[in-house]
């Protein structure tokens, strides 16, 4: 067993508070995360609006907030109009994005409608078409979707059955717009430009509106932090987000540089901090641009473009349907950690995607709904993670990586509630070997441990299928407990950590 990783906890030392839109997802018209996904009318768990209930419970129990659609690559060929009306009327379209066929069988207002059956905390978060389409129909969405009535749109929307507007408050301004495989992509001049004017004309019909622009689409475009400052230049008094999107999987079966995927999360997020506080410096802007990190996840990546370029335009196929290892789970906690300790500027983030498409949750068609190992990490999270943010500097053990150099075996942060109960988040790097956890509690009237669940497994390798659901659970750990003031524990090897304190 390696030397003891330490940090010290103290409530005069935070970060921020958490907002809830941390917790958010993200429901594109890809493969089956909508058709055979969250809509399955015909399905035996299916209500009158063709909504999966059985999905919808699980939605609930993963504790998502802000629910980003329909895109994603998809939104840049997006035509609004054919997503609303009576459903028998509604056209077939080519979606360039994806190879696929769009039904519209599912649109705007079967989205608002699935929102409001998951309860109160699903918030809208609606992207508009800056690909092939740009200012004029982004302003007709908002009419249509947010106007209370007396104008052609908005009474469109009251005929087609919404008496009440949508009230869609957080809005994308397109997506990936420095993509080249990005339908309408853009060089940063013509997109900031863009976002600029629609931002403008948006902000005309409400001045309210949060508007998120788009960012580079990883750390590892080629016009990175070039494309955030050129864009900012003409949006920064417009805006309030700019958007950042990261996938990480292993590579040439270096699975330790996979484990530590966050380090490059956390160095992404502070390089756009410094990049929107540059230009608001050279502005001389007292404003603050906040983070939306509104594409995140684990992603076998190298697989998709082999499989998006055999398909022949067919409707809902199984695209992005990766069944996550316990190792993916870990990679998994330790970048909702990463966004956590960052909450004072991230304060949207959108898991991509909710089901079946890189998803959390599993379907078949017209069989179970089942839960995947990263289920559970972004349930306790969202459950435990509310609050205040505390400021964790670990004293760990390191390991090498062939990407990101030495990196800390331990990845932790800490969550303070309202009632002053503390949840701590910890991943275990380490493969094969335990390690001791020391937290010295300053300040903090903390005396129990109330849980400590751990997501590990002697196979590193399983996961949980369509048949066997539950394979892969979150276990209870024995043995951790405070005393005088401190915390102690054992992380098992390759593990992902909740331990709740009062």
């Amino acid at each position: 067993m390696s030397r003891p990783a330490r940090f010290t906890l103290d409530p005069a030392f935070t970060v921020a508070e958490v907002n809830p839109r941390l917790f958010g997802s993200f429901v594109e018209h890809l493969g089956r995360c909508v058709y055979t996904g969250i809509y399955e009318p015909g399905h035996p768990a299916a209500d009158a609006d063709g909504l999966r209930t059985d999905v919808l419970e699980l939605v609930r129990e993963l504790g998502v907030t802000a629910i980003r659609y329909p895109g994603g690559n998809f939104v840049s060929g997006y035509k609004w109009e054919d997503s609303v009306g009576p459903v028998d009327q509604r056209p077939r379209r080519l979606d360039l994005a994806w190879r696929s066929t769009e039904t519209n069988r599912f649109g705007l207002s079967e989205y608002i409608a699935f929102l409001k059956k998951i309860g109160p905390q699903a918030e809208p978060m609606m992207a508009v078409n800056l690909g092939t389409r740009g200012v004029a129909e982004a302003l007709e969405l908002q009419e249509y979707a947010n106007h209370p009535s007396g104008t052609a749109l908005s009474d469109l929307r009251v005929e087609h059955g919404d008496k009440d507007p949508f009230g869609i408050r957080l809005w994308c301004l397109g997506n990936e717009m420095d993509g080249p495989w990005q339908t309408g992509h853009k060089t940063a001049e013509e997109y900031g430009r863009l976002a600029a004017e629609t931002a403008r004309a948006m902000r005309q019909i409400d001045p309210g509106l949060e508007l998120v622009a788009c960012g580079s689409s990883g750390q590892s475009m080629e016009t990175f932090a070039e494309w955030e400052a050129t864009v900012l230049k003409e949006t920064y008094d417009l805006v309030d987000y700019i958007s950042l999107h990261a996938y990480y999987e292993p590579l040439d079966g270096d699975v330790d540089s996979f484990l530590a995927s966050a380090v490059d999360m956390e160095s992404f997020i502070e390089n756009v901090v410094a990049t929107c506080d540059h230009i608001g410096a050279r502005l001389k802007s007292k404003k603050k641009i906040n983070l939306s990190f509104d594409e995140w996840n684990v992603w076998y990546l190298s697989k998709t473009d082999a499989e998006v370029s055999a398909l022949d335009w067919p409707e809902a196929p199984r695209l992005l349907e990766d069944n996550y290892s316990v190792t993916d789970a870990v990679v998994f906690g330790s970048l909702l950690i990463a966004l956590l300790r960052h909450a004072d500027r991230v304060t949207v983030a959108c898991l991509a995607q909710l089901v079946n498409v890189i998803a959390p949750i599993m379907t078949e068609p017209g069989g179970p709904a089942w839960r995947q190992t990263t289920f559970f990490p972004f349930a306790q999270a969202s459950r435990y993670g509310r609050g205040e943010v505390l400021d964790v500097r670990v004293d760990s053990p390191t390991y090498e990586t062939k990407k990101y150099g030495e990196a800390d075996l331990l990845h932790a942060t800490a969550v303070r509630a309202e009632d002053g109960t503390v949840t701590v988040f910890a991943v275990n790097r380490d493969r094969t070997g335990a390690l001791p956890l020391e937290v010295a509690l300053n300040g903090l009237d903390l005396t129990r441990v109330v849980e400590h669940s751990a997501l590990a497994d002697a196979d590193p390798d399983a996961r949980n299928t369509l048949t066997d659901p539950e394979r892969v659970v979150p276990h209870p750990v024995e043995g951790t407990e405070v005393r005088d003031g401190r915390l102690t524990a054992v992380l098992e090897p390759l593990s992902w950590n909740v331990i709740r304190l009062a």
